[in-house]
Protein backbone atom coordinates (compact mmCIF):
# COMPACT_ATOMS: atom_id res chain seq x y z
CA UNK A 1 0.00 0.00 0.00
CA UNK A 2 2.98 2.30 0.58
CA UNK A 3 5.71 2.20 -2.04
CA UNK A 4 8.98 4.07 -1.58
CA UNK A 5 10.26 5.62 -4.78
CA UNK A 6 14.00 5.70 -5.37
CA UNK A 7 15.12 8.65 -7.45
CA UNK A 8 17.82 8.31 -10.08
CA UNK A 9 20.87 10.52 -9.74
CA UNK A 10 19.99 14.01 -10.95
CA UNK A 11 22.13 17.06 -11.77
CA UNK A 12 23.51 19.04 -8.84
CA UNK A 13 22.91 22.72 -8.19
CA UNK A 14 26.49 23.37 -9.26
CA UNK A 15 25.58 22.01 -12.71
CA UNK A 16 22.73 24.51 -13.04
CA UNK A 17 24.90 27.39 -11.88
CA UNK A 18 27.21 26.85 -14.87
CA UNK A 19 24.39 27.92 -17.20
CA UNK A 20 24.52 31.70 -17.53
CA UNK A 21 20.77 32.29 -17.40
CA UNK A 22 20.39 30.10 -14.28
CA UNK A 23 23.38 31.28 -12.19
CA UNK A 24 21.59 34.05 -10.32
CA UNK A 25 18.57 31.87 -9.49
CA UNK A 26 20.83 29.19 -7.96
CA UNK A 27 22.74 31.79 -5.93
CA UNK A 28 19.48 33.19 -4.53
CA UNK A 29 18.33 29.70 -3.52
CA UNK A 30 21.64 28.88 -1.78
CA UNK A 31 21.50 32.16 0.14
CA UNK A 32 17.99 31.47 1.44
CA UNK A 33 18.81 27.84 2.24
CA UNK A 34 21.77 28.86 4.38
CA UNK A 35 19.33 30.52 6.78
CA UNK A 36 16.43 28.05 6.68
CA UNK A 37 17.97 24.58 6.42
CA UNK A 38 19.61 24.67 9.90
CA UNK A 39 16.12 25.06 11.37
CA UNK A 40 15.21 21.66 9.87
CA UNK A 41 18.23 19.85 11.32
CA UNK A 42 17.35 16.33 12.49
CA UNK A 43 14.06 16.29 10.61
CA UNK A 44 13.04 13.85 7.86
CA UNK A 45 10.50 15.07 5.31
CA UNK A 46 8.13 12.67 3.54
CA UNK A 47 6.53 13.67 0.23
CA UNK A 48 3.43 11.49 -0.27
CA UNK A 49 1.21 11.25 -3.34
CA UNK A 50 -0.77 8.61 -5.23
CA UNK A 51 1.25 7.83 -8.35
CA UNK A 52 4.92 7.69 -9.36
CA UNK A 53 4.25 8.52 -13.00
CA UNK A 54 1.75 10.49 -15.06
CA UNK A 55 0.70 14.05 -14.26
CA UNK A 56 2.49 17.13 -13.00
CA UNK A 57 2.86 16.11 -9.33
CA UNK A 58 4.76 12.93 -10.15
CA UNK A 59 6.96 14.91 -12.52
CA UNK A 60 7.84 17.62 -10.00
CA UNK A 61 8.56 15.43 -6.99
CA UNK A 62 11.85 13.78 -8.11
CA UNK A 63 13.57 17.13 -8.58
CA UNK A 64 12.04 18.62 -5.41
CA UNK A 65 13.10 15.63 -3.30
CA UNK A 66 16.57 15.50 -4.83
CA UNK A 67 17.26 19.21 -4.28
CA UNK A 68 15.98 19.17 -0.70
CA UNK A 69 18.39 16.32 0.03
CA UNK A 70 21.27 18.17 -1.63
CA UNK A 71 20.57 21.24 0.48
CA UNK A 72 20.69 19.12 3.65
CA UNK A 73 17.02 18.31 4.29
CA UNK A 74 16.59 14.51 4.52
CA UNK A 75 13.61 13.82 2.23
CA UNK A 76 11.88 10.66 0.96
CA UNK A 77 9.12 10.06 -1.60
CA UNK A 78 6.30 7.61 -0.82
CA UNK A 79 3.38 6.60 -3.04
CA UNK A 80 0.12 5.26 -1.64
CA UNK A 81 -1.85 2.50 -3.33
CA UNK A 82 -4.75 0.21 -2.50
CA UNK A 83 -6.31 -3.00 -3.73
CA UNK A 84 -9.77 -1.49 -3.31
CA UNK A 85 -11.05 -1.13 -6.88
CA UNK A 86 -13.58 1.55 -5.86
CA UNK A 87 -11.09 3.95 -4.22
CA UNK A 88 -9.46 5.69 -7.19
CA UNK A 89 -12.76 6.09 -9.08
CA UNK A 90 -14.03 7.82 -5.94
CA UNK A 91 -11.01 10.13 -5.65
CA UNK A 92 -11.24 10.90 -9.37
CA UNK A 93 -14.84 11.97 -8.78
CA UNK A 94 -13.66 14.20 -5.92
CA UNK A 95 -11.07 15.66 -8.31
CA UNK A 96 -13.75 16.40 -10.89
CA UNK A 97 -16.07 17.93 -8.29
CA UNK A 98 -13.32 20.24 -7.05
CA UNK A 99 -13.12 21.36 -10.68
CA UNK A 100 -16.90 21.89 -10.78
CA UNK A 101 -17.92 18.76 -12.69
CA UNK A 102 -20.03 15.78 -11.64
CA UNK A 103 -22.87 14.73 -9.38
CA UNK A 104 -22.52 16.61 -6.05
CA UNK A 105 -23.51 13.82 -3.71
CA UNK A 106 -21.65 11.18 -1.72
CA UNK A 107 -23.12 8.05 -0.24
CA UNK A 108 -22.35 6.62 3.17
CA UNK A 109 -20.67 3.72 1.40
CA UNK A 110 -18.31 6.09 -0.47
CA UNK A 111 -17.36 7.85 2.75
CA UNK A 112 -16.72 4.47 4.33
CA UNK A 113 -14.45 3.44 1.43
CA UNK A 114 -12.36 6.60 1.79
CA UNK A 115 -12.15 6.22 5.58
CA UNK A 116 -11.23 2.54 5.40
CA UNK A 117 -8.48 2.96 2.82
CA UNK A 118 -7.08 5.97 4.68
CA UNK A 119 -6.83 3.96 7.91
CA UNK A 120 -5.35 0.92 6.16
CA UNK A 121 -2.63 2.90 4.41
CA UNK A 122 -1.90 4.91 7.56
CA UNK A 123 -1.43 1.68 9.54
CA UNK A 124 1.24 0.51 7.09
CA UNK A 125 2.94 3.88 6.77
CA UNK A 126 3.05 4.34 10.55
CA UNK A 127 5.72 1.60 10.78
CA UNK A 128 8.09 3.69 8.64
CA UNK A 129 7.76 6.96 10.57
CA UNK A 130 9.84 8.43 13.35
CA UNK A 131 9.13 11.12 15.96
CA UNK A 132 11.02 13.85 14.06
CA UNK A 133 9.36 13.26 10.69
CA UNK A 134 7.35 15.81 8.72
CA UNK A 135 4.60 14.76 6.30
CA UNK A 136 3.83 16.64 3.09
CA UNK A 137 0.73 15.05 1.57
CA UNK A 138 -0.28 15.90 -1.99
CA UNK A 139 -3.90 16.14 -3.17
CA UNK A 140 -7.11 14.37 -2.05
CA UNK A 141 -6.11 10.72 -2.52
CA UNK A 142 -3.77 10.42 0.52
CA UNK A 143 -5.25 13.34 2.48
CA UNK A 144 -7.27 11.06 4.78
CA UNK A 145 -4.23 8.92 5.51
CA UNK A 146 -2.24 11.99 6.55
CA UNK A 147 -5.04 13.17 8.82
CA UNK A 148 -5.09 9.79 10.59
CA UNK A 149 -1.33 9.93 11.17
CA UNK A 150 -1.55 13.54 12.37
CA UNK A 151 -4.14 12.60 14.97
CA UNK A 152 -2.31 9.47 16.10
CA UNK A 153 1.32 10.63 16.05
CA UNK A 154 1.11 14.42 16.24
CA UNK A 155 3.68 14.87 13.48
CA UNK A 156 3.94 18.22 11.69
CA UNK A 157 1.80 17.81 8.55
CA UNK A 158 1.35 19.88 5.40
CA UNK A 159 -1.42 19.32 2.86
CA UNK A 160 -0.50 20.43 -0.64
CA UNK A 161 -3.54 20.75 -2.93
CA UNK A 162 -2.71 21.07 -6.65
CA UNK A 163 -6.30 21.43 -7.84
CA UNK A 164 -9.10 23.94 -7.45
CA UNK A 165 -11.71 26.15 -9.07
CA UNK A 166 -12.07 29.91 -8.82
CA UNK A 167 -15.81 29.61 -8.28
CA UNK A 168 -18.21 28.12 -5.75
CA UNK A 169 -20.73 25.67 -7.14
CA UNK A 170 -22.79 22.80 -5.77
CA UNK A 171 -20.03 20.50 -6.99
CA UNK A 172 -17.16 22.32 -5.30
CA UNK A 173 -19.12 22.68 -2.06
CA UNK A 174 -19.81 18.93 -2.05
CA UNK A 175 -16.14 18.10 -2.63
CA UNK A 176 -14.81 20.45 0.05
CA UNK A 177 -17.45 19.29 2.52
CA UNK A 178 -16.35 15.70 1.90
CA UNK A 179 -12.69 16.60 2.39
CA UNK A 180 -13.11 18.92 5.40
CA UNK A 181 -12.65 16.35 8.21
CA UNK A 182 -9.66 14.89 6.35
CA UNK A 183 -7.74 18.13 5.80
CA UNK A 184 -8.60 20.26 8.85
CA UNK A 185 -6.15 18.38 11.12
CA UNK A 186 -3.13 19.51 9.07
CA UNK A 187 -0.82 22.23 10.40
CA UNK A 188 -0.20 24.04 7.13
CA UNK A 189 -1.86 24.21 3.72
CA UNK A 190 -0.37 24.96 0.32
CA UNK A 191 -2.41 25.91 -2.74
CA UNK A 192 -1.55 26.92 -6.29
CA UNK A 193 -3.80 30.00 -6.25
CA UNK A 194 -5.57 31.94 -3.52
CA UNK A 195 -8.85 31.47 -5.44
CA UNK A 196 -8.70 27.73 -4.67
CA UNK A 197 -8.66 27.95 -0.87
CA UNK A 198 -11.92 26.70 0.72
CA UNK A 199 -13.59 29.01 3.21
CA UNK A 200 -12.97 26.78 6.23
CA UNK A 201 -9.17 26.89 5.85
CA UNK A 202 -7.48 29.95 7.25
CA UNK A 203 -4.34 30.84 9.11
CA UNK A 204 -1.36 28.84 7.92
CA UNK A 205 -2.01 28.85 4.17
CA UNK A 206 0.66 29.49 1.52
CA UNK A 207 0.71 29.84 -2.26
CA UNK A 208 3.34 27.90 -4.19
CA UNK A 209 3.20 27.75 -7.96
CA UNK A 210 4.30 24.49 -9.59
CA UNK A 211 7.61 24.80 -11.39
CA UNK A 212 9.75 23.04 -13.95
CA UNK A 213 13.28 21.72 -13.92
CA UNK A 214 15.22 23.12 -16.89
CA UNK A 215 17.55 20.09 -16.86
CA UNK A 216 14.80 17.46 -16.83
CA UNK A 217 14.42 15.18 -19.82
CA UNK A 218 11.16 16.95 -20.64
CA UNK A 219 12.57 20.47 -20.54
CA UNK A 220 16.25 20.35 -21.47
CA UNK A 221 17.63 21.97 -24.59
CA UNK A 222 17.93 19.56 -27.53
CA UNK A 223 20.44 19.84 -30.35
CA UNK A 224 19.13 19.14 -33.84
CA UNK A 225 20.86 15.74 -33.90
CA UNK A 226 19.48 14.81 -30.47
CA UNK A 227 15.96 15.91 -31.40
CA UNK A 228 15.93 13.94 -34.65
CA UNK A 229 17.43 10.92 -32.89
CA UNK A 230 14.66 10.90 -30.29
CA UNK A 231 12.00 11.23 -32.98
CA UNK A 232 13.52 8.25 -34.80
CA UNK A 233 13.87 6.17 -31.61
CA UNK A 234 10.23 6.81 -30.75
CA UNK A 235 9.03 5.98 -34.29
CA UNK A 236 7.71 9.53 -34.65
CA UNK A 237 9.66 9.96 -37.89
CA UNK A 238 10.80 7.26 -40.36
CA UNK A 239 14.20 5.83 -39.54
CA UNK A 240 15.85 6.84 -42.80
CA UNK A 241 19.33 7.09 -41.24
CA UNK A 242 21.13 5.31 -38.39
CA UNK A 243 21.14 7.08 -35.00
CA UNK A 244 23.44 6.64 -32.02
CA UNK A 245 20.87 5.36 -29.50
CA UNK A 246 18.64 2.30 -29.47
CA UNK A 247 14.94 2.44 -30.39
CA UNK A 248 12.49 3.00 -27.56
CA UNK A 249 10.66 -0.13 -26.46
CA UNK A 250 7.78 0.35 -26.82
CA UNK A 251 7.62 3.29 -29.27
CA UNK A 252 4.90 5.89 -29.58
CA UNK A 253 1.71 4.41 -30.98
CA UNK A 254 -0.71 6.16 -33.33
CA UNK A 255 -4.41 5.61 -33.85
CA UNK A 256 -5.17 4.34 -37.35
CA UNK A 257 -8.28 5.03 -39.43
CA UNK A 258 -9.98 1.88 -38.09
CA UNK A 259 -9.29 2.80 -34.46
CA UNK A 260 -6.43 0.36 -33.89
CA UNK A 261 -2.92 1.37 -32.83
CA UNK A 262 0.26 1.10 -34.92
CA UNK A 263 3.68 2.81 -34.92
CA UNK A 264 3.35 6.56 -35.36
CA UNK A 265 4.92 6.62 -38.83
CA UNK A 266 1.93 4.71 -40.18
CA UNK A 267 0.09 5.20 -42.46
CA UNK A 268 2.51 8.04 -43.33
CA UNK A 269 5.03 10.39 -41.78
CA UNK A 270 3.39 12.88 -39.40
CA UNK A 271 5.52 15.66 -40.86
CA UNK A 272 6.81 16.98 -37.53
CA UNK A 273 10.02 18.29 -39.10
CA UNK A 274 8.30 20.05 -41.99
CA UNK A 275 4.68 20.98 -41.33
CA UNK A 276 3.09 23.59 -39.05
CA UNK A 277 2.00 21.55 -36.04
CA UNK A 278 -0.60 22.28 -33.37
CA UNK A 279 -0.02 20.07 -30.32
CA UNK A 280 -1.80 19.27 -27.09
CA UNK A 281 -0.17 16.80 -24.71
CA UNK A 282 -1.96 16.08 -21.47
CA UNK A 283 -3.75 13.43 -19.48
CA UNK A 284 -6.76 11.81 -21.15
CA UNK A 285 -9.10 13.81 -18.95
CA UNK A 286 -12.45 15.19 -20.12
CA UNK A 287 -11.63 18.52 -18.46
CA UNK A 288 -8.69 19.01 -20.87
CA UNK A 289 -11.10 20.00 -23.67
CA UNK A 290 -9.96 17.38 -26.19
CA UNK A 291 -13.22 17.09 -28.12
CA UNK A 292 -13.71 20.82 -28.64
CA UNK A 293 -10.08 21.21 -29.73
CA UNK A 294 -10.52 18.47 -32.32
CA UNK A 295 -13.71 20.07 -33.59
CA UNK A 296 -12.05 23.49 -33.70
CA UNK A 297 -9.17 22.15 -35.78
CA UNK A 298 -11.58 20.43 -38.17
CA UNK A 299 -13.38 23.76 -38.61
CA UNK A 300 -10.04 25.47 -39.25
CA UNK A 301 -9.22 22.98 -42.03
CA UNK A 302 -12.64 23.50 -43.57
CA UNK A 303 -12.08 27.24 -43.59
CA UNK A 304 -8.63 26.81 -45.13
CA UNK A 305 -10.15 25.34 -48.29
CA UNK A 306 -11.95 28.64 -48.99
CA UNK A 307 -9.45 30.98 -47.39
CA UNK A 308 -8.43 34.15 -49.21
CA UNK A 309 -5.29 34.62 -47.13
CA UNK A 310 -2.00 35.50 -48.89
CA UNK A 311 -0.26 32.42 -50.26
CA UNK A 312 2.13 31.83 -47.35
CA UNK A 313 -0.59 32.18 -44.72
CA UNK A 314 -2.91 29.97 -46.75
CA UNK A 315 -0.27 27.23 -46.89
CA UNK A 316 0.22 27.51 -43.11
CA UNK A 317 -3.44 26.52 -42.67
CA UNK A 318 -3.49 23.99 -45.50
CA UNK A 319 -0.40 22.10 -44.28
CA UNK A 320 -1.14 22.32 -40.54
CA UNK A 321 -1.53 19.13 -38.55
CA UNK A 322 -3.04 18.54 -35.13
CA UNK A 323 -1.22 16.21 -32.73
CA UNK A 324 -3.14 15.03 -29.66
CA UNK A 325 -0.95 13.04 -27.30
CA UNK A 326 -1.25 11.57 -23.84
CA UNK A 327 0.16 8.83 -21.64
CA UNK A 328 -0.72 5.21 -22.25
CA UNK A 329 -3.95 5.34 -20.20
CA UNK A 330 -3.58 2.00 -18.44
CA UNK A 331 -0.25 3.17 -16.93
CA UNK A 332 -1.75 5.96 -14.79
CA UNK A 333 -3.23 4.18 -11.78
CA UNK A 334 -5.07 7.10 -10.20
CA UNK A 335 -6.98 8.15 -13.35
CA UNK A 336 -9.52 5.41 -14.12
CA UNK A 337 -11.48 7.62 -16.57
CA UNK A 338 -8.56 7.94 -19.01
CA UNK A 339 -9.41 4.89 -21.09
CA UNK A 340 -12.98 6.04 -21.67
CA UNK A 341 -11.92 9.59 -22.61
CA UNK A 342 -9.44 8.26 -25.17
CA UNK A 343 -11.96 5.79 -26.57
CA UNK A 344 -14.50 8.57 -27.17
CA UNK A 345 -11.84 10.67 -28.86
CA UNK A 346 -10.90 7.72 -31.10
CA UNK A 347 -14.56 7.34 -32.09
CA UNK A 348 -14.63 11.01 -33.14
CA UNK A 349 -11.41 10.57 -35.08
CA UNK A 350 -12.76 7.52 -36.95
CA UNK A 351 -15.80 9.56 -38.00
CA UNK A 352 -13.72 12.31 -39.65
CA UNK A 353 -13.68 12.62 -43.45
CA UNK A 354 -10.50 11.01 -44.86
CA UNK A 355 -9.07 14.32 -46.08
CA UNK A 356 -9.32 15.78 -42.55
CA UNK A 357 -8.37 12.57 -40.78
CA UNK A 358 -4.98 12.65 -42.51
CA UNK A 359 -4.20 15.91 -40.74
CA UNK A 360 -5.08 14.68 -37.23
CA UNK A 361 -2.75 12.47 -35.20
CA UNK A 362 -3.71 10.71 -31.95
CA UNK A 363 -0.70 9.42 -30.03
CA UNK A 364 -0.43 7.11 -27.04
CA UNK A 365 2.93 7.73 -25.39
CA UNK A 366 4.19 4.68 -23.45
CA UNK A 367 5.05 5.05 -19.78
CA UNK A 368 7.33 2.00 -19.41
CA UNK A 369 10.29 4.40 -19.18
CA UNK A 370 9.74 7.82 -17.62
CA UNK A 371 12.86 9.07 -19.40
CA UNK A 372 11.71 7.94 -22.83
CA UNK A 373 8.24 9.36 -22.24
CA UNK A 374 9.64 12.72 -21.17
CA UNK A 375 11.96 12.89 -24.18
CA UNK A 376 9.05 12.16 -26.51
CA UNK A 377 7.02 14.98 -24.99
CA UNK A 378 10.02 17.31 -25.21
CA UNK A 379 10.56 16.64 -28.91
CA UNK A 380 6.85 16.93 -29.74
CA UNK A 381 6.69 20.31 -28.03
CA UNK A 382 9.91 21.46 -29.74
CA UNK A 383 8.44 20.50 -33.13
CA UNK A 384 5.25 22.49 -32.55
CA UNK A 385 4.26 25.80 -34.03
CA UNK A 386 1.57 26.20 -31.36
CA UNK A 387 1.09 24.26 -28.13
CA UNK A 388 -2.51 24.21 -26.90
CA UNK A 389 -3.85 23.60 -23.43
CA UNK A 390 -7.61 23.74 -23.97
CA UNK A 391 -8.52 22.99 -20.37
CA UNK A 392 -12.03 23.67 -19.13
CA UNK A 393 -10.58 23.58 -15.63
CA UNK A 394 -6.88 23.57 -14.75
CA UNK A 395 -5.16 23.54 -11.38
CA UNK A 396 -2.04 24.97 -13.01
CA UNK A 397 -1.01 23.14 -16.17
CA UNK A 398 2.72 22.48 -16.35
CA UNK A 399 2.38 21.67 -20.04
CA UNK A 400 1.84 25.41 -20.49
CA UNK A 401 4.99 26.22 -18.52
CA UNK A 402 6.98 23.66 -20.52
CA UNK A 403 6.03 25.13 -23.88
CA UNK A 404 6.67 28.69 -22.68
CA UNK A 405 10.15 27.68 -21.51
CA UNK A 406 10.88 26.19 -24.94
CA UNK A 407 9.91 29.46 -26.66
CA UNK A 408 6.78 27.93 -28.22
CA UNK A 409 3.67 30.07 -28.68
CA UNK A 410 0.83 28.85 -26.44
CA UNK A 411 -2.92 28.93 -26.90
CA UNK A 412 -4.43 28.51 -23.44
CA UNK A 413 -7.77 29.16 -21.83
CA UNK A 414 -8.89 31.46 -19.05
CA UNK A 415 -8.95 28.53 -16.60
CA UNK A 416 -7.48 29.86 -13.36
CA UNK A 417 -4.27 27.82 -13.40
CA UNK A 418 -3.41 28.85 -16.94
CA UNK A 419 -4.05 32.54 -16.43
CA UNK A 420 -1.64 32.38 -13.48
CA UNK A 421 1.02 31.86 -16.13
CA UNK A 422 -0.04 33.53 -19.39
CA UNK A 423 -0.81 37.22 -19.60
CA UNK A 424 -3.20 37.45 -22.53
CA UNK A 425 -1.67 39.25 -25.47
CA UNK A 426 1.73 39.38 -23.78
CA UNK A 427 2.99 35.83 -23.20
CA UNK A 428 0.40 34.00 -25.29
CA UNK A 429 -3.29 33.88 -26.22
CA UNK A 430 -6.08 32.99 -23.79
CA UNK A 431 -9.36 31.72 -25.20
CA UNK A 432 -12.32 32.41 -22.92
CA UNK A 433 -14.51 29.84 -24.71
CA UNK A 434 -12.70 26.45 -24.68
CA UNK A 435 -15.90 24.54 -25.50
CA UNK A 436 -16.59 26.63 -28.62
CA UNK A 437 -14.93 25.15 -31.74
CA UNK A 438 -15.34 28.42 -33.65
CA UNK A 439 -13.44 30.38 -30.98
CA UNK A 440 -10.68 27.78 -31.05
CA UNK A 441 -10.49 27.91 -34.86
CA UNK A 442 -10.28 31.72 -34.76
CA UNK A 443 -7.42 31.66 -32.25
CA UNK A 444 -5.49 28.97 -34.13
CA UNK A 445 -5.88 30.81 -37.41
CA UNK A 446 -4.57 34.00 -35.85
CA UNK A 447 -1.49 32.26 -34.45
CA UNK A 448 -0.66 30.02 -37.42
CA UNK A 449 -0.83 32.87 -39.94
CA UNK A 450 1.14 35.42 -37.89
CA UNK A 451 4.69 34.19 -37.33
CA UNK A 452 6.00 37.48 -35.84
CA UNK A 453 3.24 37.42 -33.23
CA UNK A 454 4.05 33.79 -32.33
CA UNK A 455 7.74 34.63 -31.92
CA UNK A 456 7.00 37.68 -29.76
CA UNK A 457 4.76 35.63 -27.47
CA UNK A 458 7.40 32.90 -27.28
CA UNK A 459 10.25 35.23 -26.28
CA UNK A 460 8.23 36.89 -23.53
CA UNK A 461 6.91 33.53 -22.34
CA UNK A 462 10.38 32.11 -21.76
CA UNK A 463 11.36 35.17 -19.75
CA UNK A 464 8.24 34.84 -17.60
CA UNK A 465 9.03 31.21 -16.78
CA UNK A 466 12.62 32.16 -15.96
CA UNK A 467 11.40 34.80 -13.49
CA UNK A 468 8.48 32.96 -11.90
CA UNK A 469 8.21 29.23 -12.58
CA UNK A 470 11.60 27.52 -12.28
CA UNK A 471 12.25 24.95 -9.58
CA UNK A 472 14.69 27.19 -7.65
CA UNK A 473 11.99 29.68 -6.70
CA UNK A 474 9.60 26.85 -5.82
CA UNK A 475 12.18 25.18 -3.59
CA UNK A 476 12.91 28.36 -1.65
CA UNK A 477 9.21 28.68 -0.97
CA UNK A 478 9.04 25.09 0.24
CA UNK A 479 11.90 25.67 2.66
CA UNK A 480 9.92 28.53 4.19
CA UNK A 481 6.77 26.40 4.48
CA UNK A 482 8.65 23.52 6.13
CA UNK A 483 10.45 25.73 8.64
CA UNK A 484 7.27 27.56 9.58
CA UNK A 485 5.42 24.24 10.00
CA UNK A 486 7.98 22.80 12.43
CA UNK A 487 8.55 26.16 14.16
CA UNK A 488 5.36 28.23 13.76
CA UNK A 489 6.47 30.85 16.28
CA UNK A 490 9.17 32.08 13.86
CA UNK A 491 7.20 33.36 10.87
CA UNK A 492 8.93 33.22 7.49
CA UNK A 493 5.96 33.58 5.16
CA UNK A 494 3.83 36.58 4.22
CA UNK A 495 0.06 36.15 4.65
CA UNK A 496 -2.01 34.98 1.71
CA UNK A 497 -3.83 37.86 0.04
Amino acid sequence: MIHLVDIDKLPALSDYSQVAQLTHAVEELRSEASTLVPRLHGRRVWMVNSTAQGGGVAEMLPRLVSMLNELGVHTRWAVMNTDRADFFPLTKRIHNLVHGSGQPEFTAEERAVYDTVSREVAAEFRQMLGPNDVLVVHDPQPAGMGAVLKKELGLPCVWRCHIGLDDQTAQTRAAWEFLEPHVRPYDHFVFTASEYIPNYLSGHVSIIHPALDPFSHKNRELSVHKLVGILANASLVPGAHPVLTAPFDPPAMRVQSDGTFAPATLPEDIGLLYRPTVTQISRWDKLKGWQALLEGFVLLKQRARTSHQPERQHRALEYARLVLGGPEPSAVQDDPEAVGVLERLIDSYKALPPEVQRDVVLLSLPMASRKSNALMVNTLQHCSSVVVQNSLREGFGLTVTEAMWKRISVLGTTACGIRQQIRHGVDGHLNAHPEDPAAIADALEGLLTNAPLRMAYARRAQRRVHDEFLVFRQLARWLRVLTETVDPERHTLPPVV
